[in-house]
């Protein structure tokens, strides 16, 4: 604005100035022309005066100076003039001077020049004899007067554009001081040009609306970002370009990016192939769910389209992780196809058995070996159909099942001397210590997991091994360990060991009667409780199983 002002004010100067000189020169050149014209007039009635006196003798010798003098009879022809040969000019009759002199007495006119680029003036008088005494002079033009006064005028005008460019230089600045120096945060509290006080007052009106929007806008935001940032699922806010609007926590997590991701496009984000190709076609506002692996994980992705006055204007696309739930499923569909699988074999052979011996084709002395494999097949169904029905009464819940403080030392010392004969028939020595620990828990669940770890250390042992099972209280809790000598977990094994129906030796864990599904009630009962389960196992060596429970208390 400032150097509109400065523009603005100089040209003004100056074509002030210009115009100023213009009109000067122009008045300037008139009135020195009058002067001129009069001073002829003068001359031209003193030299008439001399002829009237003298007659023809007064022309002789004369050599005036500036002027050119001329003497004209009656009839127009020329009897003297001090620049020409009068002989051989030209009749004079209808020169405008030369008839005004011989009609009124007096007369006079102006001619110009173009070739000469000059003026002349005329001044006749008509004497007592009828001839005409002339006079003329000559005049520059007002562009020969501008250029015999050029040194001047330039110096002139360039001090004028000098200080016209100060002076508008000083003006535009003071003009623009009070804008400057506006206070908009307080448009009311300002000194400045009365004009803008229509303009302050719309601005401090305007602003009291924006800081209300601002924080309508900003309470808002802290509400979305209190409910997104803390949500497990993943947010973006697209527009329809792809360009991030906006992100929580858990989808920055997702893409390993920052807080300053939002006003970038998602592929600079994130490049991978799935989620470039769901996003393609967001303008379309089709409704879109799929599940990719991202990160080690399965997330289920689903892209809901924004309109506003029904444009697609973007998109939001929700981050689920299935993880868990795919797992589960996985979980379940093996799980369905291993009982199948365990219950099918034991069937198998007691139809196999009862068919031989309804059909007399066993011999007498066999009978008693089909009766015991029939009774040892149906044992093995009835401990697998208990285990399969604990397993669901614990992916149920413990709702139904009552908590109390149980006493864990007195509860373990219980169920190692039931198993005290089983570890006998398998040449496996059984040793109990501890004190006295109690914990708050289910007794059922806290005895199938002693049962459970104590029956598979004697189970998978050697003859000639020993077990241990100890209770020790700490200052935050209750440890349980099972240690025993036997044949060790191999380390591939040993992150799946607590899966259904996984077993490390398959042909050994049938024989020796197990269902596969003892350390997976382990695994459930002890998160129940909010325990912690750790293993250690050597393979030829042996295995230490230990259990941390909570503090127990009332």
């Amino acid at each position: 604005m400032t150097k509109r002002i400065f523009r603005s004010i100089c040209l003004v100067a100056i074509a002030v100035f210009f115009a100023s000189v213009t009109l000067f020169l122009c008045v300037l050149y008139d009135y020195f022309g009058n002067v001129q014209q009069d001073q002829l007039k003068t001359q031209t009635e003193l030299a008439a005066q001399g002829v009237e006196a003298v007659g023809a003798e007064y022309f002789e010798g004369l050599s005036p100076k500036g002027y050119r003098v001329s003497w004209i009879r009656e009839d127009g022809k020329v009897l003297y003039d001090s620049e020409a040969d009068s002989s051989e000019m030209e009749n004079h009759l209808a020169r405008e001077e030369i008839r005004e002199a011989l009609e009124s007495g007096y007369g006079e006119s102006a001619r110009y020049s173009a070739t000469l680029m000059e003026r002349t003036l005329y001044s006749a008088k008509r004497l007592s004899d009828g001839t005409v005494v002339r006079l003329s002079v000559a005049q520059s033009t007002l562009l020969t007067l501008l250029l015999g006064m050029a040194p001047p005028i330039i110096m002139i005008i360039v001090i004028a554009i000098g200080i016209s460019f100060w002076l508008a230089h000083r003006l535009s600045k003071n003009i623009t001081a009070p804008l400057n120096q506006i206070n908009l945060d307080d448009p009311l509290n300002n000194e400045g040009y009365d004009e803008l006080s229509p303009l302050l007052r719309r601005i401090d009106a305007q602003q009291h609306q924006i800081r209300r929007q601002e924080k309508q806008l900003w309470q808002k935001q802290k509400e979305f970002e209190a409910v997104t940032e803390n949500m497990a699922e993943g947010i973006l806010l697209l527009n329809t370009k792809g360009m991030i609007l906006g992100i929580n926590r858990a989808a920055r997590n997702l893409f390993g990016a920052t807080h300053d991701c939002v006003g970038k496009y998602i592929l600079s984000v994130n490049r991978n192939l799935e989620i470039s190709e769901f996003l393609s076609g967001i303008e379309s506002g089709a409704r879109k769910e799929k599940i990719i692996d991202l990160n080690g994980g399965k997330y289920q992705l689903a892209l809901n389209p924004v309109r506003e006055s029904g444009i697609i204007s973007g998109a939001v696309l929700l981050m689920l992780d299935v993880t868990e739930k795919e797992q589960a499923e996985q979980m379940r569909r093996e799980f369905t196809a291993n009982v199948s699988h365990e219950l099918k074999t034991p069937l198998h052979t007691i139809a196999g058995c009862a068919e031989l011996l309804e059909n007399g084709m066993v011999r007498a002395e066999d009978t008693e070996r089909f009766y015991a494999q029939i009774r040892g097949e149906a044992g093995r169904m009835i401990a697998l159909v208990e285990d399969i029905i604990r397993l669901s009464h614990l992916d149920e819940g413990t709702e139904n099942m009552k908590r109390e403080r149980v006493d864990l030392y007195e509860l373990a010392a219980g169920t190692v001397r039931s198993l005290s004969r089983e570890a006998e028939s398998a040449g496996v020595s059984i040793y109990f210590e501890g004190e006295s620990a109690m914990v708050q828990g289910i007794p059922q669940l806290l005895e199938s997991i002693v049962y459970n770890l104590t029956d598979n250390a004697i189970k998978y042992n050697r003859r000639g091994g020993m077990v241990k099972v100890s209770v020790e209280p700490l200052s935050d809790g209750v440890r349980l360990s099972v240690a025993d000598t036997g044949i060790g977990i191999p380390s591939e094994h040993r992150e799946r060991i607590f899966e259904r129906f996984y077993r490390v030796d398959k042909s050994r864990s049938k024989e020796l009667g197990g269902t596969g599904l003892g350390l997976s009630i382990v695994k459930h009962a002890v998160r129940l409780h909010n325990a912690n389960i750790e293993l250690q196992s050597a393979e030829g060596e042996g295995t230490t199983i230990t259990v941390v429970f909570p503090e127990g208390k009332e």
